[in-house]
């Protein structure tokens, strides 16, 4: 049975709706402008006026319930102990043209969960959904669950702030399917690039100019040029193993397809297209099960955060227009990037701790950044990718080479403070690092350095003093580690110790690269 009860507006008051399992109760205690439907415990909310801030309070239980939430103006959300789950779209979906600020109501425990997202085609791919800006906030806690295949977390079309939160993000469902290749399992036809030729650049003479007949000398970079380029499952970039007697193997980028450089993700919209087979195929998935992202910009400011993810292609938080960290902690596990924008990642005062079992730890893909490997992190064009000014960032990804604690595709990586320790395997020796430039607080990459499942890694100065100590939760031999810290100062001498490892090193410049 559909009840209608219209005409209830609270312009300074709230409106409650009270879940209890199969069924809605929604008391008002203003009438002015707003219609809401109640059919069963799901609850549809019209809010016209552009001039008043609507204010709702959520409480109870639901095993099918939902809140579609239609604002002209602003809206406030406080969650109340309230257990809501969706068994098909968001259990909030909040078609919002303005802001609209979710509040876990002080000292209470609130849990949203999804458990279907077959109807991507109409936002609802997401325990929260929301159009416009959201800010998530409040002293208590908030568990979001996507446990349906092809549901995120958190989606926004704009941006994301969290503040105070206590917020645990948790996808487990499967992606909705995988893209197919732009040029199918060859990359470009003939497997290469059209108009390469024979095995080398057109008009090369069978290799790079000025690099005499065979292109690179030697065949090539010595053992090939590392694996750069783009990222997020990043067994696609420029996989170029071997120039070999006279320019790209099998003549040309092989398994390289189509490219939307105005969207650089790993996993849905946009993105490289099309990195076909050939030399390790970039995946793209349809409804990749992320825990939080947006087309806007995520700005952290304090709070606790956590977010776990389980699926390939599911990154933890992703930011297109840039994630920044201002405070709070911030724990981030994953299969794919823990991290990732298509602009600069700031990290400004939190404690975060970003893994990633699969790809990069932390990922930028600024635009410039990408396609300047020989301009590299000197490019003065291209925006940092990554800015450390404080804080704690430990960076680790598990798989080894080519992924990176600290991906930043070429772009500058800029270090003014903050505790750094970052874990991966680098791209061959040529990890993404700071120039002496942009290395405002003396920064170490240590190349080699064995990584041992919970044995700490200490790092000591030259009195011996205890700087840090950092337990990683899994084995890497030979890492590449960025490691910086306040304490470091130019013409110091440190020591950086684990089992099966231990370096002593001066720091005669401000970066400095230690083998």
């Amino acid at each position: 049975m559909l009840a209608l009860m219209m005409g209830s507006v609270c312009q300074a008051e709230d409106i409650t709706i009270r879940y209890n399992g199969a069924t809605a109760k929604v008391t008002q205690q203003k009438k002015d402008s707003v219609d809401v439907t109640v059919d069963g415990a799901k609850v549809n909310i019209v809010s016209l006026s552009q001039g008043h801030k609507l204010t709702l309070r959520l409480t109870g239980k639901s095993d099918d319930g939902q809140l579609v939430l239609k604002t002209a103006g602003k809206a406030k959300v406080t969650l109340d102990g309230l257990t809501l789950t969706s068994q098909e779209g968001a259990p909030l979906d909040l078609k919002n043209k303005k802001k609209v600020e979710i509040v876990a109501a002080k000292g209470t425990e609130n849990t949203l969960t999804i458990t279907a997202c077959n109807d991507t085609a109409n936002h609802k791919a997401a325990t929260i959904w929301a159009k416009d800006k959201l800010l998530l906030s409040g002293n208590g806690t908030l568990n979001i669950v996507a446990t349906g295949d092809g549901c995120r977390g958190i989606k926004t079309k704009k941006d994301i702030t969290i503040e105070d939160l206590t917020l645990n993000v948790t996808t487990s469902g499967n992606n909705l399917g995988e893209k197919p290749f732009g040029f199918g399992d060859g990359g470009f036809p003939g497997g290469g690039m059209p108009d390469f030729g024979g095995g080398g650049f057109p008009d090369f003479g069978g290799g790079m100019p000025d690099f005499g007949g065979g292109g690179f000398p030697g065949g090539g970079f010595p053992g090939g040029f590392p694996t750069f380029g783009n990222d997020s499952t990043r067994r696609g970039g420029f996989l170029m193993p071997d120039f070999g007697g006279g320019g790209f193997p099998g003549g040309g980028f092989p398994g390289f397809g189509g490219m939307h450089p105005e969207e650089n993700d790993s996993t849905d919209e946009g993105g490289f297209d099309g990195f076909g087979g050939g030399f390790g195929g970039k995946h793209k998935y349809v409804a990749s099960t992320k825990g939080i992202a947006s087309k806007g910009k995520i700005t952290i400011n304090s709070g606790n955060v956590t977010v776990r993810t389980s699926t390939p292609g599911a990154e933890g938080i992703e930011g297109k227009g840039g994630v920044v960290f201002n405070g709070g902690n911030i724990d981030v596990m994953t299969p794919d990037d823990a991290i990732n924008a298509n602009a600069t990642i700031e990290f400004n005062g939190a404690h975060v701790i970003a893994r990633s079992s699969t790809n990069d730890a932390v990922d930028s893909n600024p635009k410039g950044g990408f396609f300047m490997p020989f301009g590299g992190n000197n490019n003065q064009d291209t925006d940092p990718a990554i800015i450390i000014r404080g804080g704690t960032v430990y960076a680790w990804s598990q798989v080894g080479s080519p992924e990176e604690g600290l991906d930043c595709d070429f772009a500058p990586l800029v270090i003014e403070g903050g505790t750094i320790f970052s874990v991966g395997g680098g791209m061959g020796e040529m990890p993404s690092v700071p120039s002496n430039e942009d290395a405002k607080q003396p920064t170490a990459l240590l190349l080699g350095l064995n990584i041992v499942k919970n044995e700490p890694v200490y790092i000591y100065d030259g009195n011996g003093k205890l700087i840090d100590t950092v337990t990683i939760p899994f084995s890497l031999r030979r890492s590449a580690s960025l490691v910086g810290s306040p304490a470091f100062k130019v013409g110091n001498t440190y020591t950086v110790k684990t089992k099966g490892y231990e370096k002593t090193f001066t720091l005669n410049e401000p970066f400095m690269t230690i083998r």
